[in-house]
């Protein structure tokens, strides 16, 4: 029993340390610089090693977006639960949330951006996204007026803010004005 409990350790070390590397290259050189050859070498595991682990690239890197958006979703509960109030609690999740995508791009394209294997919007979508998703839900939940689908609001208003985001950071809006645009997405919502 031992020996087994010992292996499985073993077992999951090895494929943290292969989505690790996932995240470093990307991070570094972007995803077309992952592959499953260069992610063997780095995580120092043989290539059907890694294919033990995970089917292709493909399943590396929706392990990555799981692994961000349960990061996204410790960092948004954290800036709602941090702030002063409803209105303060829309602010800092918005804040977050633009501040994720500036400082982990990488992480932030294979969330949103990739094509990756995951559903999305259905019951069978990872709990890691429904939670970073249910943190935007709760941070609008108190805008919604009488009658408001707060899961269709809570959509609106996560596209607004992706897209926001990713025009600024793709440079087709100034970054200047990238924290007046976004206090006016939030502005409409707390109207």
């Amino acid at each position: 029993m031992a020996m087994r409990a010992r292996r499985e350790r073993e077992r999951a070390e090895r494929k943290r340390l292969i989505v690790m590397a996932a995240r470093k290259v990307a991070e570094a050189e972007g995803w077309n610089a992952v592959t499953t050859r260069r992610l063997s070498s780095e995580a120092a595991c043989s290539q059907p090693a890694l294919y033990s682990h995970f089917e292709g690239k493909g399943a590396i890197t929706a392990a990555v977006a799981v692994q961000g958006f349960a990061e996204l979703a410790t960092a948004l509960r954290a800036a709602r639960m941090g702030a002063d109030g409803e209105p303060d609690a829309l602010a800092a999740v918005r804040e977050t949330y633009a501040r994720f995508a500036r400082r982990r791009p990488a992480l932030y394209d294979v969330m949103f951006t990739l094509t990756v294997d995951l559903p999305f919007a259905t019951t069978e979508a990872p709990a890691e996204l429904r939670a970073a998703f249910g943190e935007l839900r709760q941070a609008v939940a108190p805008m919604a007026a009488d009658g408001d689908d707060i899961g269709l609001l809570a959509e609106t208003y996560w596209a607004g803010l992706h897209g926001l985001t990713s025009l600024r950071r793709s440079g087709r809006l100034l970054e200047a004005a990238h924290h007046r645009r976004l206090s006016r997405l939030e502005g409409h919502f707390a109207a």
